[in-house]
């Protein structure tokens, strides 16, 4: 007989309304959904908890948090890959896009080496053996302001799961880096570098744009197309910049640092990502667009957890308070990120969408998680 869960007695976050209800999960997937708060013999009473679909992460750096706890420290990767997998589960991401940097530097003051390749392979191994708990995409960040790129992107084909490509560009002088006195003093305090040598460091990567980022550029929206995987920007400041995403037929903007970049966005029906952490701190730490702004204005359609994964459920619950809607706020870390990525067959609570749930209660704002599936089956 197929192994069937019932969960009774919820508040059931399904699209567009929170409705106390229950839901039967069987084969791996939602078999039913039902009404009221009755609890039906050998149900699991969730004793008026929030169920809500599991979370959809598409940009987090905790994969390489694990990799690298310290500086120059290379932990062993399957511990590594099993246990960024683990705390994920255990705060309702059932769904991630793994981030790795393809596009290295292996010359020069601030020297770093190709690894994505290697660890991909590391996570495939695991998940063809059942180790992982949750479902695993990978998200390349391609830095074209490097030397490697385009052969680091030709070792990866159709069969790894590549859904998300973004174009990073890391060139001081712009985005994220417009502000040379603040990647002054991050750059000497990381590198130790004297005036000197952060002179150095920047006019080495001046010329890699110079030199590389345009063909770069062009090479890594060519081979998300060989993919099949969905293009993505990072860091756009200006119109311009929204521009040439649009051009490159990007629909997915990454963590845009202006309110005049957002607002571009959405004309050009491009949806807009921020952090989590941004908007649980109340502004960017770097001094960008606040995500409570975006939020506000209109212009906010999906949460990142991006390097705190147990913020991406926290500031959904927050932008449901804000919003006066919690099924509008928890959609922007499960049915608004699923659809962008091209996933449909998870991020709602719906009869035949995947088993993929998180239960929680609050405590004020912050939601204590008190279960999670993945595919029916319990995972945290």
């Amino acid at each position: 007989m197929t192994e069937e869960t019932i969960l009774a007695n919820a508040l059931l976050v399904l699209p567009g309304e929170v409705r106390c209800g229950s839901l039967c999960l069987r084969a791996g997937r939602i078999a039913d959904i039902g009404n009221g708060a009755g609890v039906p013999p050998g149900a699991v009473d969730c004793g008026g908890d929030y169920l809500a679909p599991g979370l959809v992460e598409l940009h987090t750096d905790n994969l390489e948090r694990h990799i690298q706890p310290r500086p120059g420290v290379d932990w062993p990767h399957a511990a590594a890959i099993l246990a960024h997998d683990a705390e994920l589960a255990s705060v309702g991401i059932t769904t991630v896009f793994d981030a790795m940097r393809v596009g290295s530097i292996p010359t020069g003051l601030g020297r770093y080496g190709a690894y994505a390749r290697g660890l991909a392979n590391e996570l495939w191994a695991l998940r063809e053996g059942d180790a992982l708990r949750i479902s695993h995409f990978l998200h390349l960040r391609a830095e074209v302001c490097s030397e490697t790129l385009e052969a680091e992107m030709e070792a990866f084909g159709t069969g790894d799961r590549v859904g998300i490509v973004s174009l990073m560009d890391h060139t001081p002088g712009q985005r994220q880096f417009r502000d040379m006195a603040k990647l002054e003093t991050y750059v000497k305090g990381k590198h130790g570098l004297d005036d000197a040598g952060f002179a150095a460091h920047v006019a080495q990567l001046k010329a890699l744009r110079a030199a590389n980022g345009d063909r770069h550029e062009a090479a890594a929206v060519a081979h998300a197309a060989r993919y099949g995987a969905v293009l993505a920007s990072h860091d756009d400041t200006t119109e311009e910049q929204v521009a040439v995403s649009e051009g490159h037929g990007i629909r997915l903007a990454e963590f845009p640092t202006t309110a005049e970049a957002a607002r571009a966005c959405h004309g050009r029906g491009i949806a807009v990502i921020m952090g989590a952490p941004n908007l649980i701190r109340g502004g960017s730490h770097s001094g960008n667009v606040a995500a409570r702004e975006l939020a506000e204005a209109g212009h906010l359609d999906i949460l990142s957890s991006d390097y705190v994964p147990s913020a991406l459920l926290y500031s959904a619950v927050l932008l449901g308070r804000l919003w006066g809607d919690m099924a509008r706020g928890l959609a922007t870390v499960t049915l608004g990120p699923a659809r962008a990525a091209g996933l449909e067959d998870r991020g709602r609570i719906e009869a035949g969408a995947r088993g993929d749930l998180v239960r929680f209660g609050l405590r004020g704002d912050v939601p204590a998680v008190r279960g999670v599936w993945s595919q029916g089956r319990r995972v945290g």
